[in-house]
Parts: C-alpha cells; structure tokens; sequence
C-alpha cells in the first residue's frame, strides 16, 4: 500500500522536447561529480563491508538491513557521477534494477554462469530469490524518497 502511495507521488510528468519525441532515460542525466554522494557511497559500502564481515552471523543485519542499504548505495553511486533532473524517476529505476537482480537470482543465472560460490562475481549476483529482498529494496528506496522530500533534495 505504501509502495503504491510513493508511485503516486512520484511525478512523471511530460516534458516538451523538440528534438525527440521519446523519453529517454539517459537524456535527462549529464555528467558531473559530487564529492558530496561519493563519500555517503563510500561510507555505505563500508558499512555492507562490516555487514558482510564482521557481522554476518547477525541474520536480521545482514539479510534485511544490507539489503535496504544496497539500493541506497546505487542510487548515491549513481548521484556521485551523475546529475539526474528527477530523483524520483531515478530512485524508481534504481528499485526496477534491484528487482531486476533478485530475478536473475530466482533463474539462478551465477550458477549456470559457472561462476564459484563466494566468488565475487557470484556474491554480487546472488543465487538465492526472496520476496523479502524486494520488500527490502522497497522499503530502502522509500526511504530515500522521504529523505529527500523532508530535506527537500529534488
């Protein structure tokens, strides 16, 4: 119900452009850097590093925590090299790739890629699918999304 409600809010309106007719998701981005999103990605990243060290006998921390925070890292990873004009439409893209993911877990594409297990290449892609995961990055995106409403970053 909650996710419905942040779809609504999000706003995709219209644009008038003249030289296209289509939307592009890639049109609306340009290059910049953001020392500021960097360091926030950097601290994120330590902190999935310590979740998946030092505390990945903490089951809760590790299976929901550092899955709420993974799309948090996408999205400021993103923002650190990228300016974006709607960072809903991007937050909505960065759930739609998180989702996208946990798919390619339940086809369990790692294994059939031959990859090892605890190979990076196959922690990073997974191998295990669960409707937690995506109510996880859900629940990481939305959070987002009120940070920048109440701090007003749009």
């Amino acid at each position: 119900m909650i996710f419905i409600m942040f779809l609504k809010k999000m706003k995709f309106k219209k644009k008038k452009n003249k030289t296209k007719k289509n939307p592009n998701f890639a049109r609306d981005m340009k290059f910049r850097f953001s020392l500021k999103y960097f360091l926030l990605s950097l601290l994120i990243f330590s902190v999935e590093v310590i979740i998946a060290t030092i505390l990945k006998d903490w089951y809760f921390v590790r299976a929901f925590v550092g899955d709420i925070l993974v799309v948090v890292l996408v999205y400021t990873l993103i923002n650190s090299f990228f300016e974006y004009r709607n960072k809903n439409k991007l937050l909505f893209f960065v759930f739609v790739f998180a989702v996208f993911v946990e798919m390619l877990q339940y086809f369990k594409l790692a294994e059939k890629l031959g990859f090892q297990k605890g190979s990076p290449a196959y922690i990073i892609i997974g191998n295990y699918f669960s409707w937690e995961d995506i109510l996880c990055y859900a629940i990481g995106c939305l959070s987002v999304f009120f940070i920048n409403k109440i701090f007003r970053i749009d």
